[in-house]
């Protein structure tokens, strides 16, 4: 009778173990599913940090798909967008007219900064994909991912989108696509926080 009820918790541990592994967003269960896409997606989830919650200010140089040397001191004092993205990345072709829209309101115009960081391409091929979405805010060739690093565990998933407020510290970020509705408000509450 006692190896019964034994043999029956380890069943039922076992079932609750293997629902717990069915997640079709775990990294184990996206390597398992044979697309061979090479990269994790994300579920669109959002997460906040309150202001005394936040880390260092990211510190975050490195070079435009045109040549031109960016570091992230040039947006110290108003918000910035970061959004990872790939052209290959078929969640980033969906959400990069939302991205559009947002970076292009007129409340937005002279308050707050965007970035986009290429991923894993030739920077050929990414300002290709620029000029088509009409994205006019400068993109990083990220290659080497040295700018992935800078970003604190924070941009796991392709695409990912963070926000980070006036002193440079990450405030939201967003695990997949994102739509303009999310990443207006996320916006609005970082540009609602009285400057430090």
């Amino acid at each position: 009778m006692r190896l019964t009820r034994r043999a029956a918790v380890a069943a039922v541990a076992l079932t609750a173990l293997a629902a717990c592994s069915t997640d079709p967003n775990s990294v184990a269960e996206q390597a398992k599913d044979g697309s061979q896409k090479n990269y994790i997606s994300g579920d669109g989830s959002i997460q906040q940090a309150a202001p005394d919650k936040r880390g260092d200010p990211v510190e975050l140089t490195g070079t435009t798909l045109d040549g031109t040397a960016w570091s992230i001191g040039t947006t110290r004092g108003k918000p910035l967008v970061i959004n990872l993205w790939a052209s290959w990345c078929p969640p980033c072709q969906k959400e990069a007219p939302a991205i559009k829209e947002v970076s292009e309101k007129t409340a937005f115009a002279d308050t707050v900064a965007f970035l986009g960081i290429n991923q894993r391409e030739s920077a050929e091929t990414a300002a290709a994909q620029v000029r088509a979405w009409g994205h006019t805010f400068p993109t990083l060739s990220d290659d080497g991912g040295t700018a992935l690093l800078a970003l604190q565990g924070k941009a796991a998933a392709m695409p990912s989108t963070l926000v980070l407020d006036r002193d440079g510290r990450i405030a939201a970020w967003v695990g997949g696509p994102v739509t303009a509705a999310t990443l207006t408000g996320l916006i609005e509450d970082v540009l609602a926080e009285a400057p430090s």
